[in-house]
């Protein structure tokens, strides 16, 4: 801490320098006999610290009272401390006491320090005191500050092609069924047909079985799907009743398409 300016704070009217001294001991490690400090007695009558902002290491703050320092004084110790500087708050209770040390962390972070740090005497202090004090850090930026966020570029993976490497010509791997061309049926065909019924040169048999189902006097939709109220139309024409649009045809299943020979409607004789 040679070199950096030290401002101690304190309630009370005077304030021995060893006590300072002792405190800074508590918070430092490194050697304070060559520190010089400025006392800043009855610091909370202060309305501010007559120093710059930014012009300060290292503040410490001596007292035993728990209104001490103040959010006030809080305010002007970080208006004054340097981006990274610090603050000590150095306080002697009673060692029966508790919780002293969480109210007084949670008073430095609302205040703005972090790294929030507690430090304690092993010993006791006569007549049942405790000496403790927590640490807080000026953040090195300011309140409203704002920076950019460096992304992370992405890189696609490289990828080594061997110039020896063998490759496999695509069209090795099509047959000559891949290569043939599909075969598109006419318009006029009877199966493509919107109305499935057969064309004018019908030539795939559909005409024939149409010719088939008007003598029978069946619908082709009831040979494409036929159903049944009784049950019993596709068991043949012993079980068909005399109204059974099916009377005269072969048995089939219900829901199935009714299959005609050819020969069908040919005369026995």
């Amino acid at each position: 801490m040679e070199g950096s300016s030290v401002i101690a704070l304190t309630e009370n009217v005077v304030m021995p320098l060893h006590e300072v001294i002792n405190a800074l001991r508590m918070a430092k490690k490194d050697a304070v006999e060559d520190i010089n400090p400025l006392i800043i007695t009855q610091a909370s009558l202060l309305s501010s610290l007559p120093m710059d902002s930014s012009s300060v290491d290292f503040i410490i703050s001596i007292g035993r009272s728990q209104d001490f320092p103040g959010d006030k004084l809080f305010k002007e110790v970080s208006r004054v401390l340097k981006p990274g500087g610090e603050l000590f708050v150095h306080r002697t209770v009673d060692a029966a006491k508790d919780n002293i040390t969480s109210s007084l962390e949670r008073e430095l972070l609302v205040a703005g320090f972090s790294d929030i740090e507690v430090v304690r005497m092993t010993e006791v202090l006569s007549k049942g005191l405790q000496s403790f004090g927590v640490k807080g850090k000026k953040p090195s930026w300011k309140i409203g500050s704002s920076f950019s966020l460096k992304k992370p570029v992405k890189t696609l993976p490289k990828i080594q092609v061997d110039d020896e490497m063998d490759l496999i010509d695509e069209d090795s791997l099509l047959s000559e069924e891949d290569l043939k061309k599909p075969v598109v049926p006419p318009v006029g065909d009877c199966e493509v047909g919107s109305t499935r019924k057969a064309c004018k040169n019908c030539v795939c048999g559909r005409a024939e079985q149409e010719e088939k189902v008007q003598k029978l006097g069946v619908t082709m939709d009831q040979l494409e799907n036929p159903q049944s109220a009784c049950g019993s139309c596709g068991l043949g024409d012993a079980f068909r009743c005399n109204t059974c649009p099916y009377k005269g045809l072969p048995p089939f299943k219900l829901g199935q398409k009714v299959t005609l020979s050819e020969n069908f409607l040919a005369a026995d004789i």
